[in-house]
């Protein structure tokens, strides 16, 4: 029987808050447990580690909408990580997601939750040279390089969330630091298609991308976090610019392979196609903040491509522009084990189609045991979107959940 002033929908949300409470006491009540296995024997040592992720998504759906499936409890990572090295000469990585393994067989890849996440080796004989070959994260960008589970968020930015240019490839970097560590550059070569070159083959043109990327920090070495939970106790700033390219043009009668487009289009096109960006990041004391911009400049070989939205070429050009920007500011309490952050976001999917996509986000984060088990808190509000582009169905979205790392 209901309660007087309650409804079957409210009984049931209440139903699965106490299910979500539950589950992180349980989840997180072994908070002493060390679970990371070493193996070695001198020259050699393997690390084995993993974690779990999983949320509660609730949205909220505009006038007029029913279709609830987003509405869910939801696996979001089942990892196994082995990090090894050969005395100081080599490194190497096999991370993947069982999770997400399913999901890859289809073709529909989710750029941030791929099955395969890291498979690389890293050579490091050569002074002041390290040469990695394999699948691995791309030099580009920052918020790419901060691993998920540092992050107090459940989703990156949209911008570099890995639709609009991929985040991870097959393929060769060479990457050098010098100042003390506290500058680095990176240069690779890659086949291009981001997470769809696991497939094994190129697309018909057969051109790879180029990315380069340069770091730099003061007054020290600057790790990829977004929080400062060291508490640093004097003022440390980090830049860094990058920029990639690449070819796709295909030729007569070929088609670039399905789903490589990605989400909006403009992931992998039928032409040229440049990228260019920069991030700036500080932190104090359990303050910090992040900033990053991309501009993709897209040169479809088709001028009846879809992405000049019918306009002719004296209007356009040969070109369209997309990109956009993101900021955050966090809080890191050590006395409250929780983490505070807001992030702004804007968006734009293609300059000659009307309007910007713009979104504000907040996260809460509550350690258990330091980010090995944390309570993830995050809420969405879109502000204004691209509406001829990418129109939604709901205006805010909170998500609830944990994560455990076994290490």
């Amino acid at each position: 029987m209901i309660a007087s002033g309650s409804t079957p929908s409210h009984s049931l949300r209440n139903v699965q808050i106490r299910s979500i409470l539950l589950f992180v006491l349980a989840s997180c009540s072994w908070h002493s447990l060390k679970a990371q296995l070493t193996l070695g024997d001198g020259d050699h040592v393997l690390e084995i580690t993993g974690r779990i992720s999983t949320y509660y998504n609730h949205r909220f759906l505009k006038d007029g909408e029913e279709n609830r499936r987003k509405d869910r409890f939801r696996l979001r990572d089942a990892q196994l990580q082995l990090e090894g090295r050969y005395r100081n000469s080599i490194n190497y990585e096999l991370q993947f997601d069982v999770a997400d393994f399913s999901q890859s067989a289809t073709g529909l890849v989710d750029p941030e939750n791929v099955g395969l996440m890291d498979a690389y080796v890293t050579f490091k004989s050569i002074p002041h040279l390290h040469v990695t070959v394999g699948y691995t994260k791309l030099p580009y960008g920052r918020s790419s390089q901060v691993p998920f589970i540092y992050s107090p968020y459940w989703q990156r930015a949209e911008l570099v969330r890995g639709d609009l240019f991929s985040r991870r490839d097959v393929g060769v970097m060479l990457s050098s630091s010098f100042w003390r560590q506290k500058a680095t550059v990176y240069a690779g070569i890659y086949t291009g298609l981001g997470e769809l070159s696991l497939r094994g083959d190129n697309d018909p043109s057969g051109q790879p991308e180029y990315l380069g990327r340069v770091e730099v920090a003061w007054p020290s070495r600057y790790r990829h976090r977004d929080i400062d939970d060291r508490l640093t106790p004097v003022p440390m700033f980090a830049l860094g610019a990058n920029a990639r390219y690449t070819d796709k043009s295909q030729p007569a009668g070929q088609l670039l392979p399905a789903f490589a487009p990605g989400e909006y289009g403009i992931k992998v096109i039928d032409g040229k196609r440049s990228a260019f960006g920069a991030d700036a990041s500080m932190q104090y004391k359990g303050f910090s903040a992040q900033v990053e911009g991309h501009m993709l400049r897209l040169e479809p070989r088709n001028a009846n491509s879809a992405l000049f939205r019918g306009r002719s070429a004296d209007e356009t050009g040969g070109y369209v522009l997309a990109g956009g920007f993101y900021g955050q500011l966090n809080w890191f309490t050590k006395k409250y084990n929780s983490i505070l952050s807001a992030r702004y976001e804007e968006l734009n999917l293609n300059d000659l189609a009307p309007g910007i996509q713009r979104r504000f986000g907040a996260a809460y984060a509550y350690q258990f045991r330091g980010f090995d088990c944390m309570l993830k808190l995050q809420y969405w509000q879109v502000l204004e979107e691209e509406v001829s582009v990418d129109p939604l169905r709901w205006s805010e979205q909170v998500r609830i959940g944990i994560q455990y790392l076994f290490k």
